[in-house]
């Protein structure tokens, strides 16, 4: 007897009982589910997907960044029993490194297979976008140096595609367009390392945010997109101290 299909009522409703259970990979595969049934995403079904992601890599770029530093730490002691510890926690960091590789890979395959071909001009296509940069940034945070141009590179194309339709097709308080200028902004920082860059598109995208701030737009939309103007003017409030730290060094 077949399987019966599940409908989109169905996978929507185990999809909130899995993030509800924070069990993200279940709530990967009813999205997964939804998508290979029915196509396109709604709105909540992407942030649903988005969300699962998020906290799947949130966790494990967590766990790297710590046995990445305790590697660093062991590594600068000379002793014969560090230099088992090392190879030890090595082995912690390349298993970690793997699921994280996999999980972005996994993202990026759907994106690029599912996605993005029945992705609607405006914002679904800016998001997905956004999202093929942000994975592909996340990659080029701790592959091994031969990989990271590489990634560096198709994170910077997404995020190029994306802003540029995001100009296009968003107003300026849109938060999904202010939410890939802060990601944009980061990966000139964090990947490029460049703040002069990352100032220069943050400053661009507050400013313009600012001056077209009106009453007209949703409570909701209004309250999303302060809040990633604070977290905005956060990260240009590090990075032009950083850039006046580094003039005063030369």
């Amino acid at each position: 007897m077949p399987a019966r299909i599940i409908s989109r009522e169905e996978y929507l409703l185990l999809a909130k009982v899995a993030e509800e259970a924070e069990r993200y990979e279940d709530l990967v595969a009813q999205i997964k589910g939804l998508t290979q049934t029915y196509g396109a995403l709604t709105i909540e079904e992407r942030n649903l997907l988005s969300v699962a992601y998020k906290n799947i890599t949130n966790s494990l770029r967590s766990s790297w960044r710590v046995v990445d530093s305790m590697e660093k730490l062991e590594s600068s002691r000379p002793s014969a029993q560090s230099k088992h510890q090392v190879s030890l926690i090595r082995r912690q960091r390349v298993r970690i490194e793997k699921e994280l590789t996999d999980a972005c890979k996994d993202i990026v395959k759907l994106l690029n297979d599912s996605l993005l071909a029945t992705a609607k001009a405006g914002e679904e296509t800016v998001f997905y976008y956004k999202l093929k940069g942000d994975y592909y940034r996340y990659l080029a945070e701790f592959v091994q140096q031969q990989e990271r141009s590489r990634y560096s590179d198709l994170s910077l194309a997404a995020y190029k595609f994306a802003y540029k339709h995001a100009l296009a097709m968003l107003e300026p308080t849109h938060p999904t367009r202010l939410g890939l200028a802060l990601n944009f902004a980061v990966y000139y920082h964090d990947v490029r390392k460049s703040p002069e860059r990352a100032c220069h598109l943050g400053k661009h995208a507050f400013d313009e945010a600012v001056a077209c701030l009106d009453d007209s737009s949703s409570m909701q939309v209004m309250r999303d997109s302060m809040m990633i103007l604070q977290l905005l003017r956060d990260d240009l409030v590090i990075w032009s101290s950083e850039m006046q730290r580094g003039k005063a060094v030369s």
